[in-house]
C-alpha cells in the first residue's frame, strides 16, 4: 500500500472551503465526508481533510490557531509546469482565496508562488526543472 499524507485543516465554513479546494483541483471523496468534514483528494496519496472547528477540536487539546494572523505550516505542492503554478494561484484567487501572499519566487530552475485558502492556510505551488530536481 502506498504511503499517504492527510493534511487536516480546521475550517470556519465547510461548504465554502470545499468549493475552494474543488476550484484548485481537488476531488471530494464522499465516502469520508459528512456534515463535519470534507475529504478532498489532491492525488491518490495526498488528501486535505477539511474539518469544522468543533470537530477539529476533538483531535487536539490545543486551541485552533487563526491562520489569518499566524503561520503554523506551509504546504508546498509540486506542479508540472510554471503555467500550472500560475493557473492554480489564479484559480485560488477566483475561488475566494488570496493570491501571492508573498512575492513569487523565480530562480530559473524553480518557480513558486503562494496563496491562502479562505481560512488563511498558506499553499505554495512550485515547479522545478526536472534536471534540477534530480540533483
Amino acid at each position: 500500500m502506498p504511503r499517504m499524507i492527510f493534511v487536516n485543516l480546521p475550517v470556519a465554513d465547510l461548504v465554502a472551503a470545499t468549493r475552494f479546494y474543488e476550484a484548485i483541483g481537488c476531488t471530494k471523496n464522499s465516502n469520508f465526508s459528512d456534515e463535519n468534514a470534507s475529504s478532498m483528494m489532491w492525488s491518490d496519496e495526498i488528501v486535505f481533510m477539511l474539518l469544522k472547528h468543533p470537530f477539529f477540536s476533538t483531535f487536539t487539546s490545543k486551541p485552533i490557531a487563526d491562520a489569518h494572523t499566524t503561520t503554523g505550516v506551509l504546504i508546498a505542492l509540486s506542479m508540472d509546469s510554471r503555467e500550472e503554478v500560475d493557473t492554480i494561484t489564479n484559480a485560488a484567487a477566483n475561488a475566494g482565496g488570496k493570491a501571492d501572499s508573498r512575492e513569487p519566487q523565480d530562480m530559473d530552475f524553480m518557480y513558486s508562488r503562494a496563496f491562502e485558502d479562505p481560512d488563511g492556510n498558506i499553499i505554495e505551488p512550485v515547479w522545478m526543472r526536472p534536471d534540477a530536481a534530480m540533483g
